[in-house]
């Protein structure tokens, strides 16, 4: 087993950043949500990924606002802590312990000092009952605090943060669980309980989903699972109780949220809409339609300027005052499956997968954020369950990244499967894919694989079938890539045996394909046969060639747990291992190899090289499940790690992803320390709010800066900025409309910059005299003195200790022979 103390897994993007209800900020500029195990925090005029909050151990269920601090934020986790943060410069101020999974937090201005939390009511992860709970929260100088006293408010309450709310300024809380409400009210220490029938009409579903309350009156509105909403009041009593209906959607209210002065509600749900209700008049409403994905959350800033919607796509949307979308922070889309696997767009350097439905999402890794969607079925996706529609289930680039391939399928229940091979063209001018050519029915079957040839000297495609035929597809003109169109050039079979996988060697010179438990190996040139492969029984699941300095090698692993490989060069086995191999990848810029295996319910990882028997690095119950999609993507940056054990990762980082649909990777020790480095140069742009304290520590800075311009620049001393002059300051707090038109005083202005020509005219002639008296004395000076030869022979003045003169010095000594000293030998009279 190899060591990997410096090497941990890590959640490098792709967060569900549509979790848990997002913040925003009281001066409406940042916008924090919930990311795996950190706090996101992007900005809202810019989309950008400002920073991220590190510090909790387990999944983050939670974020709101300090309310005695704008600058803070409290954070929850189902690690069992609560954590105080600066969002601004991502400190972690405190951290409160309570010992219980968390799943949901609460605060209110009234009861400062107190966080209002939902824990399992037994000690242990996966009790199904919960309740409300109030923590006082320390205000001690420690930065880890005890915080295990905690006062129960409310029993079997649902751990979802949508079903409960604060009411009136914090006087009471209100609780919805299945189809109970539950009110209790802080002075009173008193709660009520309003039940409703499953079905009161035939096909309703009366069951709550969500709750809001009004911030100054007293209502409370609840969702339902037929679409309706209530309005609550007098609630505070058990028998005089009142509801209003609201009715719009069709589907499930996901959320409510009442706007801060509560003059409006807003509502969500599948059908993608912003719902905006008017709370004096109930009947009037506005839409926000097309939102793309149904809503999850909605959240309003502070002072009601922004609005701020999630969605089930892993986006939120940011909306000025509900009238347009002002921005969109995708995240990386995570649909019913990844059917195209992991891949790496050549050009961009993003990771491309399955998006939305019959689209692929180009994402970023390194920035964490979506680039673009493209639409490959090109049709109107209809929401209904049990309808079937085309769906994107294999893409592939070429090598220089100018042509991807793409294949959609479609099965209508006692149909035949319909299959359409798309090829795309990248277009410069719209720096994206152009469809090229499409093929319908390219096969009789299902395809199984799908790979572009690494060769330089030809563009050619090849597919795998389930109808027991591989095709190779060529460009017909290279030309010109939009005239050009793809066709069929070679259709290969083995003994009528299902094709399963191919690969091509790193060089485009091999192409091999795995039908059933026999690998052919063929020669692309001239479509011959090389060579067949044995292997120990079971049908080939994975190929892959070796690269670089193991390119001799084939790699394969069967259904019957045999991990094999081949060297071509001798056409004979080289090594055979028994391991349950779900998935290989290899890493196009070195000759590393990664085998994920299942093994007791869990995956393992093995790196290794082909042509050696030790692996490099070895990880065992990586995580649990099948690992099924993995890649290699290349570093922006190279590492520079010289230690065995982590070099594999120094110019490539492999991604996969889990069961649940968690992207991972891994990280060395060198990479942190250079990630912990770059986020210490914080950047502040204009928008921050500057403090008094940076203006005094920004003052001494540019003096500092100043004495040092100086001290390197003699000249920037010199140079001396216009000054404001008395009557500048005067003109400038003239009242406007007591001074003359502003055409005269912009004349008067520009003459005032000019230079005189009487001035320019003296300082031109007192030059030239000074050049005309240096010429003569230098003609004077040049005339023969007898004595000097004399002088001369004696050699230099250094020699005698009397240092020799510039020429500049020289000037001066002739400006100063040719001054008038007259004034001198008066005084000295005197």
């Amino acid at each position: 087993m190899v060591e990997h103390a410096e090497i941990r897994m890590v959640h490098r993007g792709g967060s569900k950043i549509n979790f848990r209800e997002p913040v925003i900020t009281h001066d409406s500029r940042f916008l924090l949500c919930a990311a795996g195990e950190s706090v996101n925090v992007y900005s809202t005029s810019t989309e950008e990924y400002v920073h991220d909050l590190q510090g909790h151990t387990d999944l983050v269920t939670g974020v709101v606002l300090n309310p005695s601090n704008h600058l803070q934020v409290y954070s929850c986790s189902a690690d069992g802590t609560v954590r105080l943060w600066d969002f601004t410069d991502a400190i972690l101020i405190k951290t409160f312990i309570i010992g219980y999974p968390i799943y949901s937090i609460y605060v209110s201005e009234k009861h400062g000092g107190v966080v209002f939390l939902v824990v399992p009511m037994a000690n242990y992860k996966s009790s199904e009952l919960f309740q409300l709970v109030a923590v006082h929260l320390s205000h001690s100088g420690d930065q880890e605090v005890e915080a295990r006293e905690l006062s129960a408010v409310l029993c079997d309450v649902s751990p979802h943060p949508g079903a409960a709310s604060f009411g009136r300024e914090g006087e009471y809380i209100a609780a919805v669980k299945g189809l109970q409400l539950e009110v209790f009210f802080f002075k009173k220490q008193k709660s009520y309980r309003f039940s409703l029938k499953s079905g009161m009409k035939k096909g309703a579903k009366n069951a709550f989903t969500c709750v809001s309350c009004h911030p100054k009156e007293d209502c409370i509105a609840t969702g339902h699972e037929d679409g309706k909403i209530r309005m609550w009041r007098n609630f505070n009593q058990k028998k005089e109780y009142t509801y209003s209906t609201l009715h719009w959607h069709h589907g499930a209210v996901n959320t409510l949220c009442f706007t801060p002065e509560g003059t409006n509600l807003l509502s969500g749900g599948i059908e993608s809409v912003l719902v905006h209700w008017h709370y004096t008049q109930e009947n009037q409403k506005d839409f926000l339609p097309r939102l793309g994905a149904a809503i999850t959350h909605i959240a309003v800033s502070p002072d009601g300027s922004l609005f701020c919607t999630s969605h089930s796509d892993n986006k939120i949307t940011i909306i000025q005052s509900c009238v347009k979308v002002s921005a969109v922070i995708q995240g990386l889309v995570k649909g019913d499956g990844v059917w195209t696997n992991l891949i790496i767009d050549p050009r961009s350097k993003a990771l491309v997968l399955n998006g939305k439905p019959g689209h692929l999402q180009f994402y970023n890794l390194h920035r964490d954020k979506q680039l673009y969607n493209l639409d490959i079925v090109q049709q109107e996706y209809i929401h209904e369950e049990g309808l079937d529609q085309f769906e994107v289930v294999k893409a592939a680039f070429d090598a220089r990244g100018d042509w991807l391939a793409t294949v959609e399928e479609r099965r209508k229940k006692g149909a035949e499967l319909e299959i359409n091979l798309k090829l795309w063209a990248y277009d410069v001018l719209t720096q994206s894919f152009v469809l090229n050519t499409t093929v319908t029915a390219p096969h009789e079957d299902r395809i199984t694989a799908m790979f572009f040839s690494p060769s330089p000297e030809t563009t050619m495609l090849v597919t795998t079938s389930l109808d027991g035929h591989f095709k190779a597809w060529l460009l017909a003109d290279h030309s010109d890539a939009n005239e050009g169109f793809w066709a069929c050039d070679f259709v290969g079979g083995y003994h009528l045996l299902k094709p399963g996988c191919c690969s091509f060697s790193a060089d485009g010179s091999l192409l091999s394909v795995g039908f059933q438990e026999v690998v052919t190996v063929w020669s692309p040139a001239s479509w011959e046969l090389l060579t067949t492969l044995s292997q120990p029984p079971g049908a080939i699941r994975d190929l892959c060639f070796g690269r670089l300095s193991c390119s001799k090698y084939l790699l394969g692993a069967s259904t019957k747990n045999q991990l094999c490989c081949w060297n071509l060069l001798t056409c004979s086995l080289e090594w055979s291992t028994p391991m349950d191999v779900s998935l290989l990848q290899t890493d196009p810029l070195s000759e590393n190899v990664a085998a994920f295996c299942s093994q007791s319910g869990s995956s393992d990882l093995f790196v290794f090289k082909p042509s050696e028997p030790r692996p490099l690095y070895s990880q065992k119950a990586l995580c649990t499940g099948k690992v099924q999609h993995a890649v290699f993507a290349p570093r922006d940056q190279m590492l520079e790690s010289c230690e065995e054990r982590t070099q594999w990762l120094n110019r490539s980082q492999l991604y996969f992803f889990t069961q649940h649909m968690d992207l991972l990777t891994f990280s060395t020790k060198t990479e942190e320390d250079r990630l912990l480095a770059s986020s210490k140069q914080l950047m502040v742009d204009d928008s921050v709010a500057v403090t008094p304290f940076y203006l005094l520590l920004g003052k001494h800075r540019r003096q500092q800066l100043e004495k040092q311009e100086v001290l390197t620049n003699p000249m920037a001393e010199r140079t001396q900025l216009p000054q404001g002059t008395i009557a500048i300051k005067e003109l400038l707090h003239t009242p406007a409309h007591v001074l003359p038109s502003a055409s005269f005083l912009c004349a008067m202005f520009v003459r005032s910059l000019l230079i005189s020509s009487s001035s320019a005219r003296e300082e031109k002639e007192y030059e030239e005299g000074e050049m005309e008296r240096e010429k003569e004395e230098e003609d004077s000076e040049g005339e023969a003195d007898p004595r000097l030869g004399e002088s001369a022979a004696w050699g230099p003045p250094e020699e005698f200790g009397a240092p020799a003169l510039t020429k500049a010095q020289e000037r001066e000594l002739r400006k100063v022979k040719t001054f008038d000293h007259s004034w001198l030998s008066s005084l000295l009279d005197c």
